[in-house]
């Protein structure tokens, strides 16, 4: 156990250089034992955990209670973008502390007002950062969470076109409330089903394990667009309010659209008069190396949801970017809908202060330039020598590893492997991301390139152990 005076961010000269030191605290003594007495954890067999006891985290790093540190390869829920304990955030939120804490939504406040003139501003940018002349985007409705991001953004969609049914992909998470874990097309929502009536899935495209039979990711946007438009005939295109779609496919592969899926989307959209709307919970705020993932293509959504990345989760937020013509259609017209909470100052003014992080500190660059020069070749190396290894993709600081247990076949690589690899990981100091038969790398966006190496270096060391379980 390491003892000592606590670590402050005054102490600090570079995030990843301080050796870090706590004091044990009596609550941190029985951190584990009250957890398992009475916390109740998401998406569990509760009998089957064994929680890790985090006592401290600074940038790209985090520890548990015995000092043990690790390269946070995770971004916790690929989320904590500017990494943790930022100085300036912190402050931030201090500050607003000390000026009001709390505004009932009916209220203007300015931090709530300036965050949303930002958001607005980054979502009417090109693809190369430079405004666009449309000024399409108006408005933004505040949440808590990505989840009430998506709930809204479809109400907004049933209001603006009168119609009821929601189209979204099989490989997809959208949330965990009623409508959006409807909405989700993986498996974890088979158990909460029967779900909210009027939710129909559709197949999007992934060239690896295409389920249209492509040969070039140029015939599966081909393929998967007119599986879409398919999909939408057959259930009534009159009926149809909106498409929920994540711009870069998160939790279910990291899925980067093939060319031209987003353009073929927006045309299918305006066809039908069909609200786009851009899942950007995970994919927003530099994970893709820009402000929105979508402004990777020339394609713009009607609404964006967003959370996560807005302020790295230092206080839960989330929210809807609304374009003009949808904001307008309420006017005059009540939105049914609100939340206690939509637009917290504290959360507000810390989305204000990362807003104002991201341009001081060239974190879109920085993220952009991990996944092109560090990340992408690293990985595509990785690939080559291990045979265990199907495919590699992504951009920024979101990419997959997808593992197999044949290449020929493409056969995904069982469980218990893909767990001996995040087990290898974690001894050797880097904690990873898993899901299905994928090991994610989500560091944060402003990770040190050397201490992306040394984490890529330990995920290469660790395929190994899925080498010889081929």
């Amino acid at each position: 156990m390491c003892t000592g005076r606590p670590i402050t961010i005054r102490q600090m000269t570079t995030v990843e250089s301080v050796t870090h030191t706590f004091e044990q605290s009596a609550l941190l003594d029985d951190a584990y034992a009250n957890d398992r007495a009475r916390v109740f954890h998401s998406w569990s067999a509760q009998g089957a955990l064994n929680p890790t006891v985090i006592a401290g985290a600074l940038g790209s790093k985090f520890w548990d209670d015995k000092g043990t540190t690790w390269i946070d390869f995770t971004s916790m829920l690929v989320n904590m973008n500017l990494g943790h304990q930022h100085p300036k955030m912190i402050q931030a939120i201090k500050d607003q502390l000390d000026t009001l804490c709390m505004v009932a939504p009916p209220f203007a406040n300015d931090q709530r007002s300036e965050a949303a003139r930002l958001i607005v501003e980054k979502a009417n940018l090109g693809r190369d950062g430079e405004a666009r002349a449309d000024g399409h985007f108006e408005k933004v409705f505040f949440t808590n969470a990505g989840a009430e991001g998506v709930e809204n953004a479809v109400r907004m969609a049933k209001g603006y076109t009168g119609r009821m049914k929601v189209l979204s992909a099989y490989r997809s998470y959208h949330g965990g409330t009623a409508l959006t874990v409807g909405l989700t097309g993986e498996p974890r929502r088979l158990e909460n089903e029967p779900s909210v009536p009027g939710l129909v899935k559709f197949w999007g495209p992934y060239p690896y394990r295409s389920a249209f039979h492509s040969d070039s990711p140029e015939q599966e946007t081909e393929r998967a667009l007119q599986h879409l438009r398919d999909t939408i005939l057959m259930e009534g295109a009159d009926k149809v309010a909106a498409i929920v779609l994540e711009s870069v496919i998160g939790t279910n592969g990291i899925l980067v659209p093939p060319p031209g899926y987003l353009e073929g989307l927006r045309a299918i959209c305006d066809e039908f008069g069909i609200v786009w709307i851009a899942d950007e919970v995970m994919a927003g705020f530099g994970r893709t190396g820009q402000w929105f993932a979508w402004q990777n293509w020339d394609a713009q959504p009607d609404l964006i949801v967003f959370a996560k990345g807005v302020n790295s989760g230092y206080i839960p937020l989330g929210g809807v970017v609304i374009s003009g013509p949808i904001a307008h259609h309420f006017d005059t017209k009540m939105f049914p809908g609100g939340l206690t909470y939509s637009g917290h100052p504290l959360a507000c003014s810390s989305a204000v202060a990362s807003i104002g992080i991201f341009e001081e500190e060239g974190v879109l660059a920085h993220a952009r330039h991990l996944g092109s020069d560090i990340i992408g070749p690293a990985l595509r190396d990785i690939a080559e020598r291990h045979p265990s290894v199907g495919e590699v993709r992504g951009l920024g600081v979101f990419w997959a590893v997808e593992l197999v247990a044949d290449p020929v076949t493409r056969g995904p690589a069982p469980v218990s492997t893909v767990a001996a690899v995040v087990a290898e990981c974690k001894a050797h100091g880097m904690w990873p991301l898993s899901a299905a038969n994928r090991v994610h790398v989500v560091p944060p966006c402003t990770t040190p390139d050397d201490v992306v190496r040394d984490g890529l270096e330990i995920l290469d060391a660790a395929l190994a152990v899925a080498d010889a379980a081929m």
